[in-house]
């Protein structure tokens, strides 16, 4: 296809507290094509997480419309999979197979060595063959998380989402996690929908970034074609990078914040 994969046009999203309704975003637009590396990158409570939820069909705009593969989301379906930050994504009373196992089977895509040969690829894509009959209380956070995104990538859905899948790890881990996951999308250019609050990780595994302002989310900016392994190659620009993004994120609450001189 030569259009946008995932196309949001201006999506208003709002969801009900128990004592508010909330506009989480406000006419949001942007396009995701086949193979992109895109973040929404934002404070908290600026619609992240609600954006993504609306693409995986679980909310439905008050606004505007989302469209993938130019049909109208208005269901979850396995054409996106979605892997959380919580760690407790996964059954805890499956193994590593299992786990892997359960969508291909539970939606009907495939059944039997079929989908014992797609689960165990999977797994191994993601390094964890040797934790195939492993339970999920035996393994690490990072492990957990692979087993998540294995998982997802099993069902060869038309885009990944994910929604800070490695916030609630410690700093290490989550480096050597990005590292693995640009591994795995140099292996098979899948395309994925990553929402973070970090402005290092959003450099580091965007290929696009659409910046969104503090609550409720609207677009500041989009920037495309960011440089890969940055870090290694050009620290200042890097750095440079940084301190632009941040000054285009907060611009506004900067403004807000300074005193008035007559």
């Amino acid at each position: 296809m030569t259009g946008p994969l995932l196309a949001v046009r201006g999506v208003t999203l709002q969801y009900k507290t128990k004592d508010h309704l909330v506009t989480a975003t406000y006419r949001v637009d942007f396009e995701v094509f086949r193979s992109d590396r895109f973040i929404l990158l934002g404070p908290s409570g600026c619609g992240k997480s609600t954006l993504l939820k609306a693409v995986g069909g679980y909310l439905a705009p008050v606004e505007g419309e989302i469209r993938l593969k130019g049909e109208l989301v208005v269901r979850p379906g396995p054409d996106r999979m979605m892997v959380f930050q919580e760690f407790d994504q996964l059954l805890p009373w499956k193994t590593v197979r299992e786990n892997v196992l359960f969508p291909l089977l539970a939606s009907g895509k495939l059944s039997g060595r079929a989908a014992e040969e797609k689960a165990t690829d999977a797994i191994a894509k993601v390094n964890l063959i040797k934790f195939a009959g492993s339970l999920p209380h035996t393994l690490s956070g990072g492990m957990k998380q692979r087993v998540a995104i294995a998982r997802g990538l099993a069902m060869e859905p038309d885009i990944l989402l994910m929604d800070e899948p490695f916030a609630a790890l410690d700093a290490l881990t989550r480096r050597k996690m990005q590292d693995e996951l640009l591994q795995l999308w140099d292996d098979t250019r899948f395309t994925v929908l990553f929402v973070t609050h970090s402005i290092p990780e959003a450099i580091k595994i965007g290929s696009r970034i659409l910046l969104l302002s503090p609550h409720p989310g609207q677009v500041k900016a989009e920037l495309n074609s960011l440089p890969r392994d940055a870090a290694a190659t050009d620290p200042e620009g890097l750095l440079a990078l940084e301190k632009k993004i941040h000054a285009m994120l907060f611009a506004d609450v900067v403004e807000e914040q300074e005193p008035h001189h007559d």
